[in-house]
């Protein structure tokens, strides 16, 4: 992207800025209109369409090598989704702050062997079905974007997008473990914040509405085991060389729609619907950042970065709005080209070089703890917001929810930005 981002005009990220603005803008100004996933193809066609002809004629590699992370990326949360969508958990838990608690401790620790995105849609319908006698609940997806679909990720490459295309750049495998009080400091406060808030709001609730949520109370019950084989056979295809991981996947996922059986997505209320909200959003996004990841690419030695602080929130301040995984390679190849293999202490070495500890571990972080900002900034995000919406709950806006989400990581994000100031 060198070439490229050293000439791309300033012109060209308008489309990229004009997705945004559209994906945060209509649904309040047409909710109506935007809950189609015709009209929102319709948005993404418009805008992006104009942005692939552009590359296709002046940097038809850089538009192929988004196309071909894009579909890295759709097979893999796709999968996982539709495989996911075949497990059920049926039964129906009493409603209390612990519970909640539990259920959320329980999708930190399977997003890192599942990843965000099948944990997030193991869990996420349960954890909705078990509070659905409740009224003050508003609250309990949010949270469980925060931990589950992010925070919870960060321990292995199956965890979160972006770590894993770290490790096909060549990051250890058993690298990411070594993250573990991050990720035991972020989930305990997270999950103790939640616990406050959730036992304020069940205090609020009508005695008659605890008293039904205690009165249908059904033991837990999966079915769809025969899924649980497919869901490590993704994990497994992870490893594979292109295209036969993609392959791989998309096999999968098909093989858990003719064998796996259909009353637990029955039971599940399982649609294509959030799947194709994120293809169809996330396939404009793709085309449209290319030119803005390649000036980043191109310039980023211009931005005055030489510390893991920094790194830590720019990385992060991007992944919010370009998703994490490219954001991440980015500013990986970034603090690369800085040559900055003296003073900063434990080398990492990787396929195209090497790296400060200390710098991998901002970039990651940043990329993971900061994918939570919006819905766009990793891909259970916007799947978990529909699902809950599906079944009735009402979602912060775009805006509502990134003011919300940054106010509650704050304690996080200034933590590691200490930490990062005195270890780099």
């Amino acid at each position: 992207m060198e070439h490229f981002g050293e000439t791309v005009p300033l012109w060209a990220v308008i489309p990229f800025v004009v997705m945004l603005l559209g994906i945060a803008v209509l649904p309040l100004v047409a909710n109506h209109w935007w809950e189609s996933n015709r009209n929102r193809g319709i948005f993404t066609a418009v805008v992006a369409t104009p942005m692939a002809i552009y590359l296709g004629v002046v940097y038809h590699e850089g538009l192929l090598h988004s196309g071909h992370e894009y579909v890295s990326f759709l097979a893999l949360l796709g999968s996982l989704y539709v495989i996911a969508g075949g497990v059920h958990v049926s039964g129906d838990l009493k409603a209390t702050p612990t519970t909640n608690a539990a259920i959320l401790i329980m999708g930190a620790i399977l997003a890192n062997l599942i990843g965000t995105t099948g944990a997030s849609m193991l869990l996420i319908r349960t954890l909705l079905r078990t509070n659905k006698q409740r009224k003050n609940v508003a609250h309990i997806p949010f949270f469980f974007i925060l931990i589950v679909s992010n925070c919870g990720g960060l321990l292995t490459p199956m965890g979160d997008p972006p770590l894993f295309l770290g490790y096909l750049r060549g990051v250890p495998f058993e690298w990411t473990l070594t993250m573990w009080p991050f990720w035991l400091g972020s989930v305990t406060y997270l999950v103790t914040t939640f616990f406050l808030f959730d036992r304020r709001a069940y205090a609020r609730e009508d005695a008659a509405d605890i008293a039904r949520d205690l009165s249908e109370h059904v033991p837990l019950r999966v079915q769809g085991w025969i899924n649980v084989p497919f869901l490590m056979g993704v994990i497994g295809a992870i490893f594979l060389p292109t295209p036969w991981r993609e392959a791989g996947m998309i096999a999968l996922a098909i093989g858990s729609v003719v064998l796996g059986p259909r009353p637990a997505r029955s039971a599940n209320g399982f649609t294509y619907g959030p799947i194709l909200e994120v293809a169809i959003l996330f396939a404009g996004i793709f085309v449209t950042m290319v030119p803005a990841l390649a000036l980043l690419e191109a310039r980023g030695s211009e931005l005055g970065l030489d510390q893991p602080y920094q790194f830590f929130l720019i990385t992060g301040g991007l992944s919010s709005v370009l998703d994490n995984a490219p954001t991440y390679l980015t500013f990986l190849a970034t603090a690369m080209g800085l040559h900055m293999n003296e003073g900063h202490g434990v080398l990492i070495t990787l396929t195209d070089g090497s790296l400060p500890e200390v710098f991998l571990v901002a970039i990651s972080t940043g990329a993971v703890f900061m994918g939570a900002n919006t819905y766009i900034g990793n891909g259970p995000n916007f799947m978990v917001k529909a699902i809950a919406e599906e079944v009735g709950y009402k979602m912060p806006s775009f805006f509502g929810f990134a003011g919300r989400a940054i106010l509650t990581l704050m304690p996080i994000y200034i933590a590691m930005s200490i930490y990062l100031a005195f270890a780099g």
